[in-house]
């Protein structure tokens, strides 16, 4: 079972890499917390899953990647929820995982509802099957607050956001240290601006 990848990175997409692994490159679709890290030309491991499907008649092997052994384990975990697909469960995964383990801990519907193809009905199912198999971790697997990120958080829960949907919106704020707090408080507030399903 292909469990790490080792390579070096030779592109970067939106939601994938290619890997030259000894003269051989290969795509991985891997997670946010993978593509923050990723540097053209430089090394990179990546906790790897490979999965196989048939289309027609071909055996399409597809290979995503994870920053840890946590995200690789939840990712598998929530290929188990019907109605869940590893572009969606990879989706998922860009709460971040402790983001992700409260909110269906939680049973935070608005926050699963905000990731790309996941409606309310595959919402209410992930909580439901997952939230006696996922337990929030350990404390210091949760979020820790940066510099300025107490701020962000204060002002979105003042707003009526859950403590969940406001660290979930402080994941996609850019860490660009360059950024004045208004800033980033308009990116996001950006994160609740896509439609609801």
């Amino acid at each position: 079972m292909l469990v790490q990848v080792h390579g070096i990175v030779e592109a970067i997409g939106q939601d994938w890499i290619w890997l030259n692994l000894n003269g051989w490159v290969i795509q991985a679709y891997v997670t946010p917390s993978v593509l923050a890290r990723a540097r053209i030309g430089e090394p990179i491991v990546l906790h790897a899953t490979l999965i196989a499907r048939i289309e027609g008649r071909l055996l399409v092997f597809t290979l995503y990647g994870f920053a840890d052994e946590d995200e690789r384990g939840l990712f598998g975990v929530l290929l188990t929820v019907n109605g869940v697909g590893p572009r969606a469960a990879l989706a998922l995964l860009g709460l971040s995982a402790s983001t992700l383990r409260m909110a269906i801990a939680q049973e935070q519907i608005d926050v699963l509802r905000r990731v790309p193809g996941i409606g309310p009905k595959i919402a209410r199912a992930i909580i439901v099957q997952l939230k006696d198999r996922i337990g929030v971790g350990p404390v210091s697997g949760a979020l820790i607050p940066q510099t300025g990120d107490t701020e962000i958080i204060a002002a979105l829960t003042a707003l009526g956001y859950s403590m969940v949907e406001a660290q979930a919106a402080l994941a996609h704020v850019p860490s660009d240290p360059n950024m004045s707090l208004e800033e980033k408080i308009r990116w996001a507030l950006s994160y609740f601006a896509g439609p609801r399903r």
